[in-house]
């Protein structure tokens, strides 16, 4: 079943948002996970300075300041990236190039949207179709168990794609807003892609071109609110999974935490500092490095007493091109992993089924063995 041919929902859409301001002290049933996907007790406010959950561990920080030096500084730079890359699939970038002001102007944008009447977001209503516009639920089976968040999905690029009509008109400022952070974004990512080549021993552009090259890669944004609930021991404002691009740049909420990473078999709280931004590396990444680098599940919390946003911004391959392992990565002792299929596929699987960990980047694997991470975290000796 294809999403495309999907015009409208299974099921009626409750607005979270709704739910939290009923007042009502229990959740639905429908947002109750299993016990199995319940985050363990958490405070009543979770804030960034109160996290029960593995305090003492965090995710990598990567500094760009060094991004343009020359010799030791560079290679160590890149070898950062590397470990980073290859240890958690995570990691936060500060001193990046966008601005804490238009930063801080875009997501209290979105933070005023989300504030506005529901009737007034009603009229950004999206559909399975492309899942554009105001959203709170993700796939259309009937009957699943829901996550704890509203949101508004976008597209940004290509141009092809990109339709400011569909954006929110109020605020006043927030499709000005959209389209600058969106650019700046932007070109974050191209310096984060030409680094991330460079770390694998590979020329600067190399994973832009094997993604469709400057004019033709795909953006979306995606704006999250995740708000107050009541049981938030029971639920989740994402559920467990990993994302189906290529990288996602993620603006968190300076006040509140909520994302949690998988790591070592644990789930870690990530504390996210002054005007940086969370980056994963997500499906199609490990699928073209031949899970040399590897996307990692995450998943969202939420509490009882604080409302939570956050803009993932979404770094996407051209939608109609075969994704494959790299062949400079394929080697006799580590031939291709995955079978190729191009983005849009793959990324059908998600909308339809809504969010099941890895299970759909497992199912490419056309090995028979089990996949371990494969070091080589460590010195690089060659720099193209």
């Amino acid at each position: 079943m294809m999403t495309s041919s999907l015009q409208t929902w299974p099921e009626p859409i409750v607005r979270v948002q709704t739910l939290s301001e009923s007042g009502a002290s229990r959740i639905p049933e429908r947002y109750v996970k299993p016990p199995s996907e319940r985050p363990l007790p958490i405070p009543k406010f979770a804030s960034q300075d109160h996290d029960r959950t593995h305090e003492s561990i965090n995710i990598p920080i990567i500094d760009l300041d060094s991004i343009m030096s020359s010799g030791d500084s560079s290679i160590l730079l890149l070898e950062r990236i590397s470990c980073a890359c290859q240890e958690w699939g995570f990691f936060q970038v500060v001193n990046h190039g966008v601005s804490s002001e238009l930063m801080g102007a875009a997501r209290e944008a979105w933070r005023e949207f989300f504030g506005l009447p529901v009737e007034a977001k009603q009229e950004f209503a999206n559909n399975p179709s492309t899942y554009e516009g105001y959203g709170s639920r993700i796939g259309v089976e009937r009957e699943a168990t829901l996550d704890w968040c509203d949101y508004f999905f976008l597209h940004y690029s290509p141009r092809s794609v990109r339709n400011p009509g569909k954006w929110p008109a109020l605020p006043l400022s927030c499709r000005e807003l959209i389209s600058e952070y969106g650019k700046e974004v932007t070109v974050l990512c191209k310096r984060l892609l030409s680094l991330i080549s460079r770390s694998l021993g590979l020329e600067g552009d190399y994973l832009e071109r094997t993604f469709g090259g400057v004019e033709e890669f795909g953006a979306c944004l995606r704006a999250n609110f995740y708000p107050k609930c009541p049981q938030p021991d029971l639920t989740l404002g994402l559920s467990a999974h990993s994302d189906p691009g290529f990288l996602t740049i993620l603006l968190p909420d300076p006040h509140v935490s909520g994302l949690q990473v998988r790591h070592a078999d644990h789930w870690v709280t990530v504390k996210s500092i002054p005007d940086a931004f969370i980056v994963n590396l997500a499906d199609q990444m490990q699928v073209v490095t031949n899970a040399i680098y590897r996307s990692v599940e995450h998943r969202v919390i939420v509490n009882s007493a604080r409302e939570r946003v956050s803009l993932a911004f979404f770094y996407n391959p051209k939608s109609d091109l075969l994704i494959q392992p790299a062949k400079e990565l394929v080697t006799e002792n580590q031939p291709a992993l995955y079978s190729p299929m191009t983005y849009e596929e793959y990324r059908t699987y998600i909308r339809t089924k809504g969010l099941r960990g890895k299970s759909q980047v497992e199912s490419l694997v056309r090995l028979p063995t089990k996949i371990d991470a494969i070091n080589f975290c460590g010195p690089i000796n060659s720099i193209p």
